[in-house]
């Protein structure tokens, strides 16, 4: 093996995987999961999606239930006013970035556009800096895991595997029977996202209309990723 091509894969090693494996691995710099035996945060990435979004609101607003968004800046740029709604209802807007792409393949100073572009965006509707971060496919690079700035990044306890319709509702309501004290939740409310299908919000909704009272009734108490991370 050449000396280039020997530090190529060393960069490559050093900025995705090392720092992939040291978050979803060891869930360093990362937070994960809480320790309150007696909550739990739904969290809701890729959207806002003109379609499913809003119904999504109207379910959380109906069971009294907050929870956390953490939006595409391009998406949030063209409904400003579904981030308007989030936050007069409550709902806690984190950042997965402008574009749903690949921390992975994108240069540092592309990822640190991206987050400062969707700062801004998210404040202009809100009033509120954002502080929440999620990269897309929790997929970190150095980048964000040695110079995050003034970023809190949020991964997951527990998923869903909602982004395919395949199983349909009951799919994901099997996939949350598992829900315990401390978990986050990832959910998505868009389908239009590399990998995803446009329906899969759907099954999503409809599941949760049936895990938002099974959650309740086994005394959990859903909140935002920040009421969670109190005290920790």
């Amino acid at each position: 093996m050449g000396y280039i091509t020997a530090m190529i894969i060393f960069f490559i090693l050093f900025y995705t995987v090392i720092p992939y494996f040291l978050s979803r691995g060891l869930g360093l710099k990362v937070f994960k999961r809480g320790d309150d035996p007696a909550k739990i945060a739904f969290t809701f990435d890729d959207g806002p999606d003109p379609t499913y979004t809003p119904i999504l609101l109207d379910l959380l607003k109906k069971n009294e239930v907050k929870a956390t968004f953490f939006v595409v800046g391009s998406k949030a740029e063209k409904h400003p006013e579904l981030i308007q709604r989030m936050h007069q209802e409550g709902h806690l807007i984190g950042i997965h970035n402008y574009v749903h792409h690949s921390n992975w393949f994108m240069s540092p100073w592309k990822v640190r556009k991206g987050l400062e572009d969707t700062a801004a965006i998210i404040e202009m509707n809100t009033g509120e800096r954002p502080v929440y971060y999620r990269p897309p496919w929790g997929m970190l690079n150095l980048f964000d895991f040695v110079k995050s700035g003034p970023y809190k990044m949020i991964l997951w306890s527990i998923m869903a595997e909602d982004w395919r319709t395949s199983g349909g509702s009951e799919k994901i309501k099997q996939r949350l029977a598992s829900i315990k004290g401390g978990d986050i939740i990832l959910l998505h409310d868009c389908g239009d996202t590399p990998g995803a299908e446009l329906d899969a919000p759907r099954n999503t909704i409809n599941a949760l209309k049936d895990v938002l009272k099974t959650v309740k009734t086994k005394g959990f108490i859903p909140v935002r990723v920040d009421e969670l991370q109190k005290g920790l």
